[in-house]
């Protein structure tokens, strides 16, 4: 893409601020992004969850950067307003703008052999309900071993898959929009685990397939990974 590109994808109105490090364990997965009524939000997101957004990875395996781009303690919010209609991509480019002005971030992309899982879909076809256009406040919950969201598109799915999985996850679905997910499984550490009162359950593959109607699919390959020359911790001042 063209830095004049870059350059015409802006936010209407922009927040980049520094936010407190997270207190005690990371329960609730935060960082995905959020656009609603116009507004693009991230709450306590590390650089990575930013980059993810920005540039359509879904592992920190894909990003190649200073260890303090993961770091809890350098963590930052953002609110900004585009219009309600903008599209995915579009916000995308916006935040690769942002990142640029506000944090000085050089990048560059390289192709390295990688393991990842493909998200697929089954052979019966998705098992999950299109999602509301309008649906009521999201009561997302993403912890391991449960995926709940009202509206989530299947490059959110598989970053949040990746996640949990800690190895890259491909979409390649094929499927556009959103759609509502309720997704329960074991996962793989406890159930390698010594027997505990935790019920059995699924492992995330089985899991996937019967209640969502996907598949994950281990493959290896070249994937598209964005290294970082130089980026700042402070972000400028809005």
């Amino acid at each position: 893409m063209s830095g004049q590109e870059i350059k015409r994808a802006e936010f209407e109105v922009a927040s980049f601020k520094a936010s407190p490090p997270a207190q005690g364990p990371t329960i609730v997965i935060n960082g995905l992004g959020t656009f609603r009524g116009g507004r693009l939000t991230f709450t306590n997101a590390s650089l990575n969850d930013l980059l993810k957004y920005a540039y359509g990875m879904t592992s920190d395996a894909q990003l190649a950067g200073p260890e303090w781009i993961t770091s809890k303690a350098v963590r930052f919010d953002i609110e900004a307003l585009a219009p309600v209609d903008t599209q995915r991509d579009r916000l995308a480019l916006m935040l690769q703008a942002l990142l640029a002005d506000r944090l000085k971030l050089a990048a560059h992309h390289e192709q390295r052999e990688l393991r990842y899982l493909s998200l697929t879909v089954g052979k019966d076809g998705p098992k999950m309900p299109a999602a509301e256009a309008n649906p009521p406040a999201d009561t997302a919950y993403n912890v391991a071993g449960r995926i709940v969201r009202k509206r989530i598109s299947m490059p959110q799915l598989a970053l949040l898959i990746a996640r949990f999985e800690r190895q890259p996850v491909i979409d390649t679905t094929g499927l556009d929009g959103f759609y509502e997910v309720k997704l329960e499984w074991v996962p793989s550490d406890l159930s390698a685990a010594e027997p505990t009162d935790t019920p059995a359950g699924p492992s995330i593959y089985s899991a996937v397939q019967s209640q969502l109607g996907l598949k994950l699919e281990a493959r290896r390959g070249p994937l598209d990974v964005l290294a970082i020359d130089s980026v700042q911790k402070a972000p400028v001042e809005n």
